[in-house]
């Protein structure tokens, strides 16, 4: 099976070396939790460490402060977004309340990262965030259009990282309920003042570890320890 390594300290180990190449993962938790930061070292680390250029997608973010962000780690996000090793697009969601307009805007969006897939030859896809859907689609389009969305993503033929925003409990893995159900792969992100902690929840195509583990964001981005196991009730 070919992978494709996120380069993350100890992540790599869990999910047996890498994700399953072109799979879908859903990263998913609370507010502060860290997942912006392990999908932009996502990113980083292909370009930097495997020769992969990276699209991030976001829906809500200003282009400018997500580089600012990321160059807060000491990545020097300008000089591979010059040389083509990544890019940043802000991803074009208003008046999709009527559901023919969102499934025509919603195509025309997908079309046009994938031109920017291309443009660059990215083997790694971000987005970020699909909770934001909400802001946009009426509830009776919501479901369909974001199956749909995360569906069809797939056939970019990227290795992708979704997130999504959720309640701070540790059994829920999406927002609306669809997205853990269309992704191939879930890692689950905790925060319990003042620790921090991540699970896989599932990884289609690979065996996995089924344990919770302790996560840490220093100054070169976010480590796990794969050898460290946090019991389920300290997790809040």
């Amino acid at each position: 099976m070919e992978r494709t390594k996120t380069g993350i300290p100890g992540l790599d180990e869990l999910i047996g070396g890498g994700i399953p190449k072109g799979s879908n993962v859903l990263v998913a938790g609370g507010a502060g939790t860290g997942k912006t930061i392990l999908t932009t070292q996502y990113l980083y680390n292909g370009a930097t460490q495997f020769g992969e250029a990276g699209l991030f997608v976001t829906l809500e973010g200003n282009v400018r402060d997500i580089a600012w962000n990321m160059e807060s780690f000491q990545w020097d996000i300008k000089s591979l977004q010059d040389n083509n090793m990544m890019t940043i697009y802000r991803l074009n969601l208003v008046n999709l309340n009527d559901r023919t307009k969102a499934e025509e805007k919603i195509e025309e969006q997908l079309a046009e990262i994938e031109r920017e897939v291309k443009e660059i030859n990215a083997k790694r896809l971000v987005v970020d965030s699909t909770t934001v859907f909400g802001a946009y689609l009426d509830p009776s389009v919501l479901r369909t259009t974001l199956f749909k969305f995360s569906d069809k993503l797939k056939d970019i033929g990227c290795t992708t990282l979704l997130t999504s925003e959720t309640q701070p409990t540790k059994n829920v893995f999406s927002a609306y309920g669809v997205e853990e159900f269309v992704a191939d792969g879930i890692i689950a992100m905790y925060l319990t003042p003042p620790n921090r902690s991540m699970f896989v929840r599932k990884m289609r195509g690979t065996t996995h570890d089924k344990d919770p583990h302790p996560l840490d964001i220093g100054p070169g981005g976010i480590t796990i320890n794969p050898r460290d196991k946090i019991i389920w009730e300290a997790i809040k």
